[in-house]
């Protein structure tokens, strides 16, 4: 209740002094003085007309500052409704920041300046940062090399699991996209560093060294960040032996150093090989042509079969050396893992090649497919025993015919009639006595005693 004490003022001289009353509406973005302040609540006064409040989240922007507000000062809200139940405008701290920082990134965009901002979520296809309610997007292909996810086959869950590592981190990016009608900005983080990776660019030369982080490991190499830029070591350049897995050599977050062997436009070929002694640059002294050597068979492929001499040092034996019968099938003839002595028959040292050989050590196929002696150990005749050539005896060790003797003796049958022909011949002698008779007569007897019967025959004739 008002009490007017000048009696002499009357009701038209107060309505001329009076501050015109504007009705806030939803969305206005109004000024007022601080009434008070607390960490989660502000009191505003509007002009002497209103009171607005400011509660909770709405309280808090990117530049928390109500941290930094004081009783009196002059500060800018947003209505978010017309008045409550308390009868006080609900004001938004937050959503005033906002728009200054729609124009804060409306600058940037115009003007290419580099920002930094925080992230605050990350999803298989890039990360997340919200500004005062101002959403921002950062695209996988966006990120830096030392930030982009390297991972096998493009996997997604492994994709996400190396984005979300960035969650609340802080970033330098560029804004490529801005929609503010829509509320749509795209950043990179790629653009930030593009002036920054073009200068350190040439600023390098070929035989380089330098150090730098393993940003990703592929199956078919390493990559290395450095000074803003990323770089391949390609797996022939990882060691100087055979490499067949590069997780062996590295992970992601390792320190390295590496050799600068190639540079393209803005790709970078290294090698870290290079920077340690090459083991092939002694290899014919070492290992001479005609010299045993030992090794283990590590890996086979469809022309031989590889031994590990030393660490970075592998031979090969050829198909045609590895035994003196036919071989298709290293895997037939050796193991993985098997040590084996063998003599070195070629070095290449351009081509990092030792041949070696492994005839005359007697190296038989592990497959049972040779044909058996005709007889087992056992003495006993095997059924494929008896051979066209050298057919078996008609009775085995045991006494016993074999089936395979019967049977030939079914197929021969007419051989032994040919041992009959013997007698035949013997009964030709008493024809030859027939005809010495009748120039000589035999005696009446024999001389056994006994009459013949061509005596009794000649007897009857004379009767």
């Amino acid at each position: 209740m008002f009490k007017i004490t000048d009696d002499n003022v009357t009701m038209e001289d107060l309505l001329s002094i009076s501050v015109e009353y504007e009705k806030p509406t939803l969305g206005a973005v109004i000024s007022g003085k601080v009434v008070s302040v607390s960490k989660n609540r502000l009191v505003v006064d509007l002009n002497g007309v209103a009171v607005g409040i400011s509660t909770g989240r709405e309280t808090h922007d990117s530049n928390d500052t109500i941290k930094d507000l004081a009783e009196g000062d002059d500060v800018k809200t947003v209505v978010i409704e017309e008045e409550n139940e308390d009868g006080m405008v609900v004001l938004s701290l937050k959503r005033a920041a906002q728009f200054t920082s729609w124009d804060k990134f409306d600058k940037a965009y115009k003007d290419g300046d580099v920002i930094e901002v925080t992230i605050t979520e990350a999803n298989k296809g890039g990360l997340l940062i919200d500004v005062d309610g101002i959403k921002g997007f950062i695209p996988v292909s966006q990120l830096a090399p030392a930030h982009y996810p390297r991972v096998e086959d493009a996997n997604s869950t492994q994709i996400r699991a190396r984005l979300q590592k960035l969650v609340g981190i802080k970033l330098d990016v560029k804004i490529i996209s801005l929609e503010r009608s829509t509320g749509k900005m795209i950043l990179s983080e790629r653009a930030a560093q593009q002036t920054k990776a073009k200068a350190s660019l040439g600023e390098l030369k070929v035989g380089a060294q330098v150090k730098g982080r393993v940003s990703g490991v592929v199956k078919f190499g390493i990559f290395v960040t450095f000074n803003g830029l990323e770089g391949l070591v390609h797996i022939s350049e990882i060691a100087w032996g055979h490499v067949s897995n590069p997780h062996q050599y590295a992970k992601v977050g390792n320190d390295v150093d590496v050799e600068i062997i190639g540079i393209e436009n803005e790709k970078l070929s290294l090698s870290m090989k290079r920077l340690i002694p090459d083991p092939w640059s002694v290899i014919e002294e070492k290992y001479p042509i005609g010299s045993k050597v030992k090794g283990t068979v590590n890996r086979f492929s469809p022309f031989g079969a590889f031994v590990q001499l030393e660490d970075d040092i592998n031979g090969l034996i050829h198909l045609s050396e590895i035994s003196d019968t036919k071989v298709e099938n290293p895997g037939d003839f050796l193991d993985i893992g098997e040590e084996v002595e063998a003599v070195v028959i070629n070095i290449d040292r351009d081509e990092h090649r030792i041949g070696l050989s492994l005839k005359g050590k007697k190296k038989t196929s592990k497959k049972k497919d040779t044909p058996e002696d005709d007889d087992t150990e056992s003495g006993e005749a095997t059924e494929d025993g008896a051979t066209e050539d050298k057919p078996l005896d008609d009775k085995t060790e045991s006494g016993e015919a074999t089936k395979d003797d019967a049977a030939e003796k079914e197929e021969k049958p007419k051989k032994k009639p040919a041992a009959k022909k013997k007698p035949a011949a013997k009964k030709k002698a008493p024809a030859k006595k027939k005809a010495a008779k009748k120039d000589k007569p035999l005696d009446d007897d024999t001389e056994s005693g006994e009459a013949t019967e061509d005596d009794t025959v000649e007897k009857d004739e004379d009767k």
